[in-house]
C-alpha cells in the first residue's frame, strides 16, 4: 500500500493515510486558497482522496475528526518544520544523471559515516559535494548518512526523527539530497542512509493521534516500541517498509542502515526485518541491480544476517562492534561499562577468525551468557571500525581517538581496521586525526524535554565513572564545537595520517591477498604477555604477514610460526610516517628473534 502524498504529475496527487479507528479524515490543502477535501475510508483503515489542480509546492494537513490539523506521518518533506504543514514533493521532476550507475560490490566497499551537520561549517548536503574529490583521492567508495529524516529543530545527530520520509529542512530538503546522491554516483561513490526503525522522537511525532504505531508490550531506552506485532500492525509494517522503497526508489540510495535493530520487537512467525530483506531483494530484481541491508545489533545473533532459507532473516551485513570493543581495550586499556568484557589479545585474535568474540561465553557485563558463533558466515557480511558516531558520540566529551592515544596508537588502529578481512568504515575525520570532539546535540523546543534529555545523558554516564558534567547538548556551542575543521589535514602528522590512510587503503585494494574477504584464507595468532598478534593471509600465490604490537614499549619476539622468506612493504614506525624510527629488518626468516616498537604494526609479502 503507497501511503502519503504520491504526486501522478499533471497536478494530480493521491494522499492515502492510515487512521483506522478515526470516523472522518479530511484532507486539508493550502492551494491559493485553502479548501478542505474528504477523504474515503477502506476495509483496513486507509483514508484517500485524489486531488487535480496542485503542484510540488502545494503545503497540506489531515483534519482528524473535526478537531485538529497534523501533518502526514508519510509526509515528503516538512519545509516548516515537524509542527508545520506537509509538502508535496514531485519526485519525478529531478534530472538524474546517474543512469549508469550499477552500485558497488559490498565486499569493494570502503565505508565513511559523516553527520551532515558538522561535516561542512555550511552543515547542508550541497557543501558535501565539493569535498567528495578529497574522498575519493583516499579510496572512499562510500558514504553513510547519519540520519536525515526531519527532526526538530536545526541540529540533532538525527535519531530523534519524526518523519521517516521527509528530509531535514535544514541540510536542504529533497532535492538536495538528491544532488549529494547524484554526485556521488558521478564520483564513483555508493551512498548508504541511517535509518531509525526502534523508536520516533519526542517532540513533533504525531503519529499517536493517527493510529496504533505503537504498542505498550514492549520498552525502548528512546520512547515507545513501535507495534511490529501486536494488534493492527500490518499497517506499521507496511509503513516502514514502504519507506526503505522510498529510499531506494526515490533517491537512489545504494543501501540503508538499520540502527538498532536489537530494540525493534517482534514476536511474530514471519518477523518484519524478514519481511523487509524480501521485499528490498523483490525491489533488486526489478532494478536490476543490488541495494543492501545493513544491521546494526547488540545481540551478536546471526540470525540477522543468514540467508532466509536457512533460517536467518537475509541481510547483507551488520556493524561488528566487538572488533572496535576489543581493538579500543588493547590501545586505550579502558575497562569500565561494557570495555570490561574485554581487554585480552586473544578476543582480537577471534575477531579475526570469527567476527563476534562474544559467541555464548559468560558476559561479565551483562551478566549472562551472549551471542552465537559467527564463524561460518562471510567476513564480508561485517562492518568494523576503531570508531563511530555511537563510540565516540556516547563518550560524556565526545573525545575522538586522536585526543585519547598517540599518533603511533593511532597509525597502529588503522592498520588494524583497513587490513582486516571485513568490510572498513571510517568516522569522518579519522582519516587525518580530528581533534574536535564529536557530541550529542539537539535543538528541541520543549522546556521539559530539554531538561529530561540533560538528565538522560547524565544517567548514560554512570557506569563509566566519567567525572564532570557533560556538555549541554541543546547548546549552539556543543553543536560548532564538533563541526570538523578541514584545514588541519594539511597540516603536520595530520597530512601525514592522511597519506597512511590512503597508502593503506591502496594496499588492501591492489595487494589480492588483502582484498580477499575470506576467513578461511586466514591464520592469527596472540601472545597474551607481549601483545602481539602475528595474523597470515593469503589468496593464490599472494601472501601477506601482518605484526601488531599492541604493547606501548617495543617487544622482542620470534617469527618461527611461518616458513619461507618475508619482505617488509610498510611499518608504521617508520620515519616516513613520523615515526621513531623501524627495528624490524627490511626481511625476516623464520626462527630469527625480531624487536617491533611499541603501539606499531609492520606488513610483509612473502617473497
Amino acid at each position: 500500500m503507497k501511503i502519503g502524498a504520491n504526486y501522478r504529475g499533471n497536478g494530480t496527487c493521491e494522499f492515502v493515510v492510515w487512521a483506522p479507528f478515526k470516523t472522518k479524515v479530511e484532507l486539508k490543502i493550502i492551494l491559493p486558497e485553502e479548501k478542505i477535501i474528504p477523504m474515503q475510508k477502506d476495509e483496513w483503515g486507509y483514508w484517500k482522496a485524489t486531488i487535480e489542480g496542485c503542484s510540488s509546492d502545494h503545503l497540506y494537513f489531515y483534519r482528524l475528526d473535526d478537531e485538529k490539523d497534523r501533518p502526514d506521518p508519510a509526509s515528503h518533506f516538512q519545509s516548516q518544520g515537524v509542527h508545520g504543514p506537509s509538502q508535496i514533493i514531485d519526485h519525478a521532476a529531478f534530472d538524474w544523471e546517474d543512469e549508469n550507475w550499477k552500485g558497488i560490490d559490498l565486499a569493494k566497499m570502503i565505508m565513511y559515516e559523516l553527520h551532515v551537520g558538522t561535516f561542512t561549517p555550511e552543515g547542508t548536503f550541497e557543501a558535501i559535494i565539493p569535498r567528495l574529490g578529497a574522498l575519493k583521492e583516499i579510496g572512499i567508495n562510500a558514504v553513510e548518512l547519519m540520519p536525515v529524516a526531519q527532526f526538530p529543530g536545526e541540529r540533532n545527530w538525527g535519531y530523534d526523527g519524526v518523519y521517516p520520509f521527509a528530509v531535514q529542512n535544514s541540510y536542504g530538503g529533497p532535492n538536495g539530497l538528491k544532488r549529494l546522491v547524484n554526485a556521488c554516483h558521478q564520483n564513483g561513490i555508493a551512498v548508504i542512509l541511517d535509518v531509525v526503525y526502534n523508536h520516533l522522537g519526542p517532540e513533533g511525532n504525531y503519529f499517536w493521534a493517527f493510529g496504533p504505531y505503537f504498542t505498550d508490550k514492549y520498552k525502548t531506552p528512546w520512547g515507545k516500541a513501535l507495534n511490529f506485532d501486536d494488534v493492527h500492525s500490518d499497517a506499521v509494517r507496511n509503513f516502514f517498509i514502504e519507506n526503505a522503497l522510498h529510499w531506494f526508489e526515490n533517491y537512489h540510495l545504494d543501501a540503508i542502515r538499520l540502527d538498532a535493530v536489537h530494540a525493534i520487537f517482534d514476536m511474530s512467525a514471519r518477523p518484519f526485518l524478514q519481511k523487509l530483506a524480501e521485499r528490498v531483494e523483490e525491489f533488486s530484481k526489478n532494478a536490476r541491480r543490488k541495494f543492501y541491508l545493513i544491521a546494526e545489533s547488540n545481540l551478536n545473533d546471526t540470525k540477522i544476517i543468514r540467508l532466509r532459507e536457512l533460517g536467518g532473516f537475509g541481510m547483507e551485513a551488520q556493524w561488528c562492534d566487538d572488533f572496535h570493543h576489543s581493538l579500543r581495550t588493547l590501545v586505550t586499556g579502558e575497562n569500565r561499562g561494557y570495555y570490561v568484557d574485554f581487554g585480552r589479545v586473544e578476543q582480537f585474535v577471534k575477531c579475526w577468525q570469527e567476527g563476534f568474540v562474544y559467541s555464548g561465553q559468560y558476559s561479565p557485563y551483562r551478566k549472562r551468557r551472549h551471542g552465537n558463533s559467527s564463524k561460518d558466515m562471510p567476513a564480508q557480511q561485517f562492518v568494523v571500525f576503531s570508531q563511530n558516531h555511537d563510540q565516540v558520540g556516547n563518550r560524556m566529551l565526545g573525545e575522538r581517538l586522536s585526543t585519547l592515544v598517540s599518533f603511533e596508537a593511532l597509525k597502529l588502529v588503522a592498520g588494524a581496521v583497513i587490513l582486516s578481512p571485513y568490510i572498513p568504515m571510517l568516522f569522518m575525520g579519522e582519516e587525518y586525526g580530528e581533534a574536535a570532539p564529536f557530541i550529542y546535540f539537539v535543538s528541541h523546543s520543549d522546556a521539559n524535554l530539554i531538561e529530561a534529555v540533560r538528565k538522560g545523558r547524565k544517567e548514560e554516564f554512570k557506569s563509566f565513572n566519567w567525572i564532570g558534567e557533560p556538555p549541554d547538548p541543546q547548546s549552539v556551542d556543543t553543536f560548532l564545537k564538533s563541526k570538523l575543521d578541514w584545514k588541519k589535514r594539511a597540516q603536520g602528522n595530520h597530512s601525514l595520517l592522511l597519506d597512511f590512510y590512503k597508502n593503506l587503503i591502496k594496499l588492501r585494494n591492489e595487494m589480492p591477498a588483502l582484498a580477499n574477504l575470506d576467513k578461511d584464507a586466514l591464520e592469527a595468532v596472540g601472545f597474551e604477555e607481549n601483545k602481539i598478534v602475528l595474523v597470515r593471509r593469503w589468496k593464490g600465490q599472494s601472501q601477506v604477514l601482518l605484526i601488531f604490537n599492541f604493547n606501548n614499549a617495543e617487544v622482542a619476539f620470534t617469527a618461527s610460526l611461518y616458513k619461507g622468506i618475508w619482505e617488509k612493504i610498510l611499518d608504521s614506525s617508520d620515519k616516513i610516517w613520523s615515526g621513531p624510527g623501524m627495528m624490524l629488518p627490511e626481511r625476516i626468516t623464520p626462527g630469527k628473534e625480531l624487536t617491533i616498537k611499541g603501539h606499531s604494526f609492520a606488513v610483509y609479502k612473502k617473497q
